[in-house]
């Protein structure tokens, strides 16, 4: 007969998301998956919405003041050393017919299926770097830029066996790309500096659970370094 005495609780600290990460960072748990030898350059929903708060204060995010800067200096190396750099944006028709049941969540004019292709919200922000000739740009619908999309192939075909995953929100989009690059076998980086949410807390905790799990947290200095030798 099991001891009902005993009565497993979850771990309480009174430190912020933030002291977690830190801590989790200076004493990983963790081996690291570390970098391969062809790395893609993920970049998740640089768009107005989500990264213009004087335009959008509702739903857009700021958390590193440079994050774009970074995006777009490693996204520039990437190109030098002939790796694929890759940009994915959200949107739907105007009905909201192709947002599915997460379209059913709210209906509000600043809601997610409320980004429509030919709005400024939509756009990406004009400080991102993109390269239309060389980069792969593509619309998702739902949070993980592999799905129902063709980057899986894309990085089949370009023989990538590692995956950076920058944008927001670190706890949206970026996680859930992140979960599914590892998921699909390529060993993930985060770069801290890169990505951004709407709060600290979701912010560093959803950090914390992507270093112990399913990623390398690292900085944006340490994949530029890594990208210049090769």
């Amino acid at each position: 007969m099991a001891d009902l005495a005993f009565q497993p609780t979850m771990i309480r600290e009174d430190k912020t998301a933030r002291e977690l990460f830190e801590a989790v960072k200076a004493n990983p748990a963790r081996a690291r998956f570390g970098f391969g030898e062809k790395l893609a350059v993920v970049n998740v929903d640089f768009q107005q919405a989500y990264t213009r708060p004087d335009l959008f204060p509702k739903t857009a995010y700021v958390t590193h003041p440079d994050q774009i800067g970074f995006v777009n200096r490693i996204s520039q190396l990437a190109r030098q050393k002939d790796m694929p750099v890759i940009w994915s944006h959200v949107a739907y028709k105007p009905d909201s017919g192709d947002a599915g049941v997460w379209g059913t969540r709210t209906d509000t004019p600043d809601s997610l299926q409320n980004i429509r292709y030919d709005s400024e919200r939509h756009q990406f922000d004009p400080r991102c770097e993109i390269d239309e000739a060389r980069d792969l740009v593509f619309t998702k619908r739902m949070p993980s830029a592999f799905f129902e999309t063709p980057l899986a192939s894309y990085l089949v075909w370009h023989k990538v066996d590692t995956v950076l995953v920058t944008g927001g929100s670190t706890s949206g989009c970026v996680r859930a790309t992140a979960v599914d690059s590892l998921s699909h076998g390529y060993r993930t980086i985060v770069a801290e500096e890169c990505v951004a949410d709407k709060h600290e807390s979701y912010h560093y905790a959803n950090l914390t659970d992507l270093q112990l799990k399913y990623a390398d947290v690292v900085s944006a200095q340490e994949v530029m370094d890594w990208l210049a030798s090769r």
